[in-house]
């Protein structure tokens, strides 16, 4: 076997491998003993037919291709070796033609991953970021829904409304037969919070204290053994009892938080508020400086490394759709995007991903950026420790599967990136530099709670719901 190597485009090259006439008589034979256990052959074993008998029932055209593809992994991974490549992607088998005397020639793309001598200019280039002030609404709406968490509920004679509650009787059936599993007594729900069959929140809304409301709704999917059914909905409002929030004093402060006063946990929200902002605006600041100096990148992406790198984003993405229950299709359509559209957009993710990839190791490369031993070992060890498993354990699996040169990889675009950051200047609307960095923590474990009441503040009122309905049933108990 002999080779030929010559440039097919950028930063690939085309692999030219001859097969002479000896190389493909072993391989008839490979090809022959395995076609054997396959064929019922009179009067032979499975694997044990001559190969003279076995050309002569598949014929010599069939045998000498089946040579051809029992031979072209060995024959190809050979010629890449001796070759010193080092493709990025699965090599692609372009051409098979016949020799003149009996051999085989084989066309054998392969494309190697992009290098870059140069990237673009990256010191004192400048981001406009935008890091909005606190406001006084939003410093309200964190103390409402702090407040949310430890209201009462209180009977009204008014009509109940999103965030209310109602005492209800449900009565769910199909063609007049009463689903239990779908029914309920004394259920007391939160008006707006979608929490039990879709359609109920419609009928419940602006209904007073022994209003009767009837009308259809869908069952969930995977709700018993009618899910996805419509059913008539029949529902008996009780009650409607709104939410009593506690007054905001000093008093009530210290007996529900860390804080003694209103000033101090307003305070602390506010600074958690305001890091959180900066934490935002700091990383529009990366992915801007990455995007604007991705797109000065002077490389041209071979196209079977973008679809190498769409096929894999896609494989992720239905691995992730298939944990939800759900398929492509049906995401596409909850969505709303059109699959062109979809498409296309992978493309281009998949083009900035790569871009990106190659302009971080273009600056560790230009700025001579390497990777320890100390830096290889704790990141094992963080490993470890989000896995439960010991070192060795996480080294020994890294090592075995080619991940540590993965691992090393990423700690080297990681550190590279880290230089891109250090040398841009984030600046406000006015051309003015701003400081992205996370205020010191010197407000001890107050800044933690405070903060604590921040992220809590973006979840979903029903832990709010959930609060009061357990203080509700204790009351229920008394009664």
């Amino acid at each position: 076997m002999h080779t030929e190597v010559t440039e097919a485009g950028p930063f690939e090259q085309m692999l030219v491998v001859h097969l002479d006439e000896v190389e493909l008589e072993d391989a008839k034979n490979a090809a022959a003993r395995k076609l054997s256990k396959q064929l019922k052959i009179k009067g032979f074993r499975p694997g044990k037919a001559p190969r003279t008998v076995v050309e002569r029932m598949v014929g010599a055209a069939t045998l000498r291709q089946e040579a051809i593809d029992e031979a072209l992994p060995d024959a190809i991974g050979k010629a890449i070796e001796e070759n010193e490549l080092k493709p990025a992607v699965t090599p692609r088998l372009e051409d098979v033609r016949d020799g003149a005397d009996g051999s085989v020639e084989l066309d054998v793309r392969i494309t190697m991953w992009p290098t870059v001598d140069s990237v673009p200019d990256y010191e004192d280039r400048k981001i406009a970021v935008d890091v909005p002030d606190v406001e006084q609404e939003e410093l309200d709406a964190q103390i409402d829904r702090f407040r949310t968490q430890f209201a009462e509920l209180e009977t009204v004679s008014r009509a109940g409304d999103n965030g209310d509650f109602v005492m209800v009787n449900i009565t769910a059936s199909i063609e007049g037969e009463i689903l239990e599993d779908a029914s309920a007594s004394d259920l007391l729900y939160e008006i707006g919070s979608r929490s039990f069959i879709p359609g109920l929140d419609e009928l419940l809304m602006g209904a007073s204290a022994g209003d009767i409301r009837e009308g259809p709704a869908v069952l969930p999917d995977g709700f018993s053994d009618h899910g996805g059914q419509e059913v008539a909905l029949k529902v008996l409002v009780k009650e409607v009892r709104a939410k009593k929030l506690p007054e905001v004093t000093d008093e009530w402060v210290s007996d529900v938080s860390e804080f003694d006063t209103v000033d101090e946990l307003t305070g602390a929200i506010e600074s958690s508020l305001k890091a959180m902002k900066l934490s935002y605006a700091a990383n529009a600041f990366q992915e801007k400086l990455m995007e604007e100096l991705a797109g000065e990148l002077d490389v041209e992406l071979p196209e079977a490394l973008v679809e190498s790198e769409m096929e894999s984003t896609l494989h992720n993405l239905q691995h992730s759709l298939e944990n939800q229950g759900l398929d492509l299709a049906n995401y596409l359509r909850i969505t709303g995007q059109d699959q062109q559209a979809f498409v296309d957009e992978l493309r281009d993710g998949a083009g900035r991903s790569l871009r990106t990839r190659i302009l971080l190791e273009g600056v560790a490369k230009v700025e001579n950026i390497e990777v320890d031993d100390e830096e290889i070992d704790s990141a094992i060890d963080s490993l470890a420790q989000q896995t439960d498993q010991s070192t060795e354990s996480v080294r020994q699996v890294l090592a075995t599967s080619g991940q540590d040169q993965v691992l090393t990889g990423d700690i080297l675009r990681r550190k590279a990136l880290d230089r891109l950051l250090a040398a841009a200047t984030p600046i406000d609307a006015d051309g003015n530099a701003i400081d992205l960095s996370p205020p010191a923590s010197d407000e001890d474990e107050s800044t933690e709670d405070a903060s604590g009441v921040a992220e809590e503040a973006g979840e979903d009122e029903m832990i709010a719901g959930d609060t009061v309905e357990e203080s509700d049933a204790g009351t229920d108990e008394e009664e």
